[in-house]
């Protein structure tokens, strides 16, 4: 019996490992051919471009998804001082079964262009190399086609219903991307839930690792990683890199008020350069990246709450406010964090009263305040003072601040409490400090 389980063990082993070199034998073709000279580096609104759109078309179907657009592509027009580009996106469907969840759109995207030729002397001879843009992002293509197959292969799980694009014109400010996020081939804007942006996806090493790019709140984007280990099988997982990240084609979902995340591994030394070939992929690490791309969609298309978040319920009193804990994305102020706040604007410009350095007083005042959902600063108070000339000034400074962005809960902006200390303290050698 031993010697049975080994053999079936080893047998699928063999098998699995087939498996695996025929899928990263996969991914090689497909960038191979679409940073192929033959393409001419994908420029946007170029015959090049409309070639790897129908290939993506091909790939899509050949998957079991329902297209929504012809092999041509669904077009659309730049104009940029005075000249028109007409370029195209590609797109297809896999419908979910529940009847209460597909409805709910994940769109996955990636965009098809780069950045066309240029020209260049050799031996006082004019020639035309190609940018022919393997990782940017015949990549991010490759593991749409093949995380397409993977989830056309499991569609009976999908209770969600998964978009799949190519973008036209990402390298022309993302247009495509806007295209579609503007209801272009798709009308349904409003459902859907998430967009996964596939980026530079071919140079996963030590230098460039895999992770995911979102801004998302650090728990929600848990819920989803932990879940996927949770239920399958993987052997990469990516990190997660919560906060600003690179423009790309999920910018234009993002200013359409969707949640979007982005699979990366970065920008390598040749992006944008004419060295950014085929042989430099690492395609062993992009076929597991993949696979963990093909497996987090099936998981979310199935999840009962793709944010966790998003199932809190807000109190009616209108009174209340969350802690910064509470938020899975907390209140920013320009940008950035309460530190910030602290330095830029309350150490700028408070003043040490007068009064209050003659008289030797020092100490340090707790405000708390509420940002609104508009952002703006309301019910500064002071919850432990010190003196009211120093309590009057803190509070003073804290009243005046700028608008903030508001703490959000599921998406949802929520009003948030915030209590910060304000210190005073008189040093030797100076007739006031203020510490920060």
């Amino acid at each position: 019996m031993k010697k049975i389980a080994l053999t079936i063990a080893l047998a699928l082993a063999v098998v699995m490992t087939s498996a695996a070199q025929d899928f990263s034998a996969n991914l090689k073709r497909h960038i191979d051919y679409l940073s192929s000279t033959e393409l001419q580096g994908r420029k946007a609104g170029s015959e090049g471009e409309a070639k790897a759109a129908a290939y993506l078309y091909d790939k899509l179907s050949q998957a079991g998804l329902t297209m929504l657009t012809g092999r041509e592509g669904d077009s659309f027009l730049i104009v940029e001082d005075g000249d028109t580009l007409r370029s195209c996106n590609v797109a297809g469907i896999l419908q979910g079964y529940d009847n209460d969840l597909r409805e709910e759109y994940i769109v996955v995207g990636a965009h098809i262009d780069h950045l066309g030729t240029y020209d260049v002397t050799v031996d006082g001879e004019q020639m035309t190399g190609v940018y022919r843009g393997a990782d940017a992002n015949a990549s991010g293509v490759a593991a749409l086609i093949e995380a397409a197959n993977i989830l056309g292969s499991n569609a009976m799980f999908l209770r969600r219903s998964v978009l799949f694009v190519g973008f036209g014109a990402g390298e022309e400010e993302y247009a495509g991307a806007r295209f579609f996020a503007s209801g272009g081939e798709f009308s349904d804007t409003s459902n859907i839930k998430l967009m996964v942006n596939l980026d530079m996806l071919g140079r996963g090493n030590t230098d460039n690792p895999f992770e995911i790019y979102s801004m998302l709140g650090r728990n929600d984007l848990a819920s989803m990683t932990s879940y996927v280990t949770e239920n399958e099988s993987v052997t990469t997982r990516p990190g997660i890199h919560n906060g600003e990240i690179f423009p790309s084609d999920h910018l234009a979902f993002e200013y359409a008020d969707i949640p979007t995340l982005t699979f990366s591994t970065g920008r390598s030394r040749e992006y944008r350069t004419p060295r950014d070939v085929p042989e430099l992929i690492l395609y062993n690490k992009l076929a597991a990246e993949t696979h963990y791309i093909a497996t987090f969609l099936k998981c979310l298309a199935y999840k009962d709450h793709l944010f966790p978040s998003a199932t809190v319920s807000e109190p009616e009193s209108g009174d209340f406010a969350y802690s910064m804990s509470d938020c899975d994305r907390q209140p920013q102020f320009f940008h950035s964090d309460l530190k910030h706040f602290m330095n830029a604007w309350v150490y700028s410009y408070v003043k040490y009263p007068q009064s209050a350095v003659d008289k030797g007083i020092q100490g340090t005042v707790n405000v708390s305040f509420i940002i609104e959902k508009d952002g703006s600063v309301t019910n500064v108070k002071v919850e432990k003072g010190v003196d009211e000339i120093l309590d009057e000034e803190a509070v003073k400074v804290i009243s005046a601040s700028p608008k903030w962005s508001a703490g959000e809960i599921g998406r949802k902006k929520v009003r948030c409490k915030i209590t910060v200390p304000v210190e005073f303290r008189l040093q030797k050698g100076s007739r006031f400090d203020i510490r920060r």
